[in-house]
């Protein structure tokens, strides 16, 4: 479960910019908060970034899957699994200090150790500076989810330094002395232990990273992309999600190619007057496409209770297709397992107080230097200081303008 994830000079963010998956305070929607076991943390299954085109929203996301990315993508082309995206870590290009400087990825998470009667949950801390390709620093530290735990250090590696840190939990695990020297400048440290040992504190953390999906729809090749199974289970559950959003489908099969034994024709199921037709996936409107290609990570990640990151999420769904896909992540009798649901979107319709909190609502805008800011609802006040209210009409506000740049009302536009 990811709890907070900061990053600085990535992209078009100069300045440090956080996503929070921690709740506030607020009593909305409550019941769909995820709760942690030990402790009273709350946190959110949901958090859309809403702004104008350039504004910054695909970059926050980037970042995110370019932290990822760097620690599993080495772990990925050794065991040959495909990387349908690579995100590339480039820093602030509108001012030459920041051009001069490392970008940093700071993320707090919480990942299960042990079996199942007997797990164990910690909360992580890794971070990782990277300038040039070249890794500057990388720690990871952990804590277990009860009172008066505090962090302890897994390892510590900063460039100029001889040799990594390594902390008392990882020398417990291996006998002998871990490799501390004579790493590679430009792979992860974490990495290198996961593919070189067996140690409990690095798998868990590592687990975390393995499980979590970004998809761009940005990228039109994403949607020729489809996970399928013929698995009895999972292709009725995809049948009964459409089916539940009003597409009228019996069943989906898979044919081999002829010609391909890799490929596959997938072919929809419709039952009308007792008749089944087929009819293959090519001949369904965009929107029923788009909607069988993201239905299988939504399901995954509700299945196994894990981190989706998605960009572009409403493009060619109807908007109360995209809030139904909202409200499974926030619905505890589907959501069972804690699973998380990051996303950009235009579609103002959800911005609404029956679909999200305010601390579910993101915005990503340009500043007067062409960085972007990155900053939630539940941060801006009313002309009075007051949080903004629940009875607001948020997206009327945004499209007027009052959200779309500094976080304080007091320099936005004045009020009518």
């Amino acid at each position: 479960m990811l709890c907070q994830f900061n990053f600085t000079n990535f992209r078009s963010y100069k300045d440090e910019a956080t996503i929070d998956m921690q709740a506030t305070s607020s009593g909305a929607f409550a019941d769909s908060l995820i709760y942690g076991e030990n402790d009273s943390g709350a946190f959110l299954p949901v958090s859309a970034i809403f702004g104008a085109n350039a504004g910054g929203k695909s970059n926050a996301i980037k970042a995110l899957n370019c932290m990822i990315g760097l620690v599993t993508t080495p772990i990925k082309a050794i065991t040959n699994t495909p990387i349908r995206e690579k995100t590339s870590c480039v820093p602030f290009e509108f001012d030459q200090t920041s051009r001069n400087d490392p970008t940093v990825f700071e993320i707090f998470f919480r990942e299960k150790s042990g079996n199942d009667g007997s797990e164990t949950e910690y909360e992580y801390r890794y971070i990782i500076s990277i300038l040039n390709n070249v890794i500057q620093y990388e720690a990871l530290q952990r804590k277990k989810i009860a009172k008066k735990s505090r962090l302890t250090l897994i390892f510590e590696r900063d460039h100029d330094a001889e040799e990594i840190n390594i902390g008392p939990c990882i020398r417990r695990c291996v006998k002998g002395k871990v490799k501390t020297t004579d790493i590679k400048d430009n792979m992860p440290y974490l990495t290198v232990l996961t593919l070189t040992y067996n140690l409990e504190p690095i798998n868990t953390a590592m687990n975390f990273f393995g499980k979590c999906v970004y998809v761009n729809y940005g990228i039109p090749a994403y949607e020729d992309y489809v996970i399928f199974s013929d698995n009895a289970n999972f292709r009725h559950a995809i049948v009964d999600l459409m089916n539940n959003m009003g597409i009228n489908i019996s069943d989906i099969k898979t044919e081999k190619s002829e010609d391909d034994d890799k490929k596959f024709r997938i072919v929809f199921d419709h039952t009308v007057n007792g008749n089944v037709y087929e009819l293959d996936i090519s001949k369904e409107s965009n929107g029923t496409q788009k909607l069988f290609n993201v239905l299988p990570y939504v399901y995954n990640a509700l299945n196994d209770g894990t981190l989706l990151i998605i960009d572009e999420l409403d493009a060619k769904l109807h908007p109360l297709l995209l809030r139904h896909l909202i409200m499974l992540f926030k619905d505890k009798g589907v959501n069972k397992k804690g699973a998380q649901l990051i996303f950009t979107t235009h579609d103002v319709s959800i911005m609404r107080s029956s679909v999200l909190r305010t601390d579910e609502i993101w915005f990503a805008c340009k500043k007067d230097d062409e960085s972007s800011d990155l900053y939630s609802l539940s941060e801006l006040r009313d002309e009075n200081n007051n949080k903004i209210s629940p009875n607001t009409a948020y997206d009327k506000q945004y499209l007027e303008g009052r959200y779309g740049a500094d976080p304080i009302f007091g320099g936005m536009m004045e009020w009518k």
